[in-house]
């Protein structure tokens, strides 16, 4: 499938895939530092394909095939494209699934669109994650080089780094904070966490469905589960949890 090019105001330029179908369409909100080819985001657009189902994929700012240098985007700069996405490409009701920094993305995006947003699959949500998982586990060498030189380079567990920290990355984040009260969504919400994440801790996924002000949101613990949650298994239930909201 050929990625196209969505054009933002500033030149930006946000690579995208879809598939054309029924609604709700299924948008898919990928991780920090990943791109729409991954495992997950491939599997739901065949499975929106062999289900005729409408479906969108796109990379973030600074991500994949999109422009712009990874070490300039916020989460500002995130919820922007995806609300772009929101607006120049589908109709209708939707469902959005977000892994990781995806599920703070999404539930952004839902609360910027509430008339949109039929439902919210979250896979491993790293909501706050820019001040509660990052900040809070920098030791004082690494806040002080974000602090005062801007930048700090942070290793990676998945053979893509080291990559750059941003001070803007750190104090955008705190202009989206949502964990600190009650998050006034009240659509349907499905979130599934590995137990083993060594990157989200199960009870960062657990406080987020706390959070939320609706009650129908159920949390599921996959024993054993890593971050990624991609495993034959794994893609099955993610499957199951988003036909559910969509035909609900």
């Amino acid at each position: 499938m050929t990625s196209r090019l969505l054009q933002r105001p500033d030149g930006h330029t946000i690579a995208w895939q879809g598939v054309a179908g029924r609604g709700p369409t299924i948008v898919w909100l990928g991780g920090f530092k990943s791109d729409m080819t991954g495992t997950k985001a491939a599997h739901l657009a065949a499975f929106a394909a062999a289900g005729g189902r409408a479906f969108v994929r796109f990379d973030y700012f600074g991500h994949g095939a999109s422009s712009g240098a990874f070490a300039d985007g916020t989460v500002s700069r995130w919820l922007s494209d995806a609300l772009a996405v929101i607006d120049a490409l589908t109709a209708g009701p939707l469902v959005l699934v977000g892994s990781s920094m995806g599920g703070w993305i999404a539930t952004l995006a839902a609360l910027a669109r509430p008339e949109r947003v039929h439902g919210l699959v979250a896979i491993a949500p790293a909501l706050d994650f820019t001040e509660r998982l990052l900040w809070a586990g920098l030791d004082e060498a690494a806040r002080r080089e974000i602090m005062e030189r801007g930048v700090w380079m942070r290793p990676s567990a998945y053979g893509d780094g080291p990559y750059p920290i941003g001070r803007a990355l750190i104090e955008d984040g705190r202009r989206h904070l949502l964990l600190g009260g009650p998050i006034p969504l009240a659509v349907p919400v499905r979130i599934l966490h590995g137990q083993a994440d060594e990157d989200v801790p199960w009870t960062h996924g657990l406080a987020f469905a706390d959070a939320l002000a609706g009650r129908d949101v159920v949390f599921s613990l996959v024993k054993g589960g890593d971050h990624r949650l991609s495993t034959p298994a794994d893609l099955a239930r993610l499957e199951s949890a988003v036909a559910e909201l969509c035909d609900g």
